[in-house]
């Protein structure tokens, strides 16, 4: 059934044969290679998005002694606010210097990362002197990343001592308003300090969450590049890409929030963990890293959902106030998280309100 073929046929055909299953293999591998190219690029990205705030403090609205005892200590009161604000004032002009720095060192670092792409695309002398150099110095670039992750660890660290110190603040001008023997311009003055006080708080509470974000969101970066660095080694020693790095294949991605959020789940499954903020202080961190630890261990892609639930009784402007106040509880157990080195894209947040809760919420579920 197969047709016979005279000695020199077969030759010229085994001859063909060969010629297209060297050009299928130089083309196989022309594709890995650009893949591979294409996989580094897309990991090594664009530098981390920093967010861009400018915090400034409202300023402290000066006022007339009046005499009286309520009155001294208004006088005191503002001075301790005005030190307070030239403290955010520090901390902000600190954060600005660092986001820059990071920014600049960052924009370097794939300028050079770039350019190695591009000269291992088309493939280049194993070793190459020029290469090596130009790693060299985009490792002292993304290193320079890594330094600002910690002044900016370190910055947190001083902006939540200075956040402990506004709400101190807060509560003694408002015990303030019970001291006797005050006249009514005292009380108006005191309203006003009062005013500033809470807007001062506000600004502390974005520069936290702002400064979270900024911490968790380089160092999954750096990480990151640091992995795509280190197979960029290998690509430099070889003269051209044998493969991407491996760190993104280390864990799976973990399941998206609920869609409409994660507070729908209040009432339908069981938490991991119930924060009732009942107290001030309340010591929650010891218990909440136990929790998550052991969820990880057994589920290492799990992510979390944090619910704050405030009570929902009153009238709509209670409600209101204590919704807020129980969203500022679960951001701080969200900064609690991420200072453990949970991964902040693993864990999302939302709010709500039930009539069951007697006092502000926190609810930590896995998914």
């Amino acid at each position: 059934m197969w047709p016979s073929l005279s000695p020199e046929e077969s030759e010229a055909n085994a001859t063909q044969a060969a010629d297209e299953a060297a050009s299928d293999a130089q083309t196989a591998a022309a594709q890995a290679g650009e893949s591979a190219v294409a996989a580094s690029s897309t990991n090594s990205g664009a530098p981390p998005i920093l967010g861009t705030t400018v915090f400034e403090a409202p300023g402290v609205t000066p006022g007339e002694p009046t005499g009286t005892h309520v009155g001294k200590k208004i006088q005191e009161l503002r001075g301790d606010l005005s030190r307070l604000q030239t403290r955010v004032t520090s901390h902000n002009n600190s954060l600005q210097s660092e986001r820059a720095r990071a920014r600049g060192s960052a924009g370097a670092y794939h300028g050079l990362v770039g350019a190695m792409n591009t000269r291992l695309q088309v493939g280049t002398t194993p070793g190459n002197p020029i290469m090596v150099n130009q790693w060299n110095q985009a490792q002292r670039e993304l290193e320079k990343v890594g330094d600002s992750i910690a002044t900016l660890n370190s910055l947190s660290s001083e902006a939540s001592s200075t956040s402990a110190l506004a709400a101190f603040m807060l509560e003694s001008t408002r015990a303030t308003f019970e001291l006797r023997g005050a006249l009514e311009e005292d009380h108006r003055q005191l309203a006003v300090l009062e005013d500033e006080v809470n807007q001062t708080v506000v600004i502390i509470d974005r520069l936290l969450n702002e400064l979270t974000d900024d911490v968790a969101r380089s160092q999954n970066y750096f990480s990151g590049e640091r992995a795509n660095l280190t197979a960029m080694q290998v690509a430099i020693d070889n003269g051209e890409y044998i493969g991407g790095s491996l760190a993104s294949r280390a864990f799976g991605v973990p399941a998206p929030p609920p869609q409409g959020g994660a507070a729908g789940l209040v009432g339908q499954r069981q938490p991991l963990v119930i924060i009732r903020f009942d107290r001030p202080d309340v010591a929650y961190e010891q218990a909440l890293f136990t929790a998550v630890s052991r969820a990880l261990e057994r589920r290492p892609n799990s992510g979390f959902d944090l619910v704050s639930v405030a009570p929902g009784v009153g009238n709509p402007a209670q409600v209101a106030l204590a919704t807020n106040a129980s969203r500022r509880n679960a951001e701080g157990v969200l900064r609690s998280l991420t200072n453990m080195g949970l991964a902040a894209d693993r864990v999302s947040l939302s709010a709500t309100s039930s009539p069951a809760a007697r006092v502000s919420e926190v609810h930590v579920y896995v998914r």
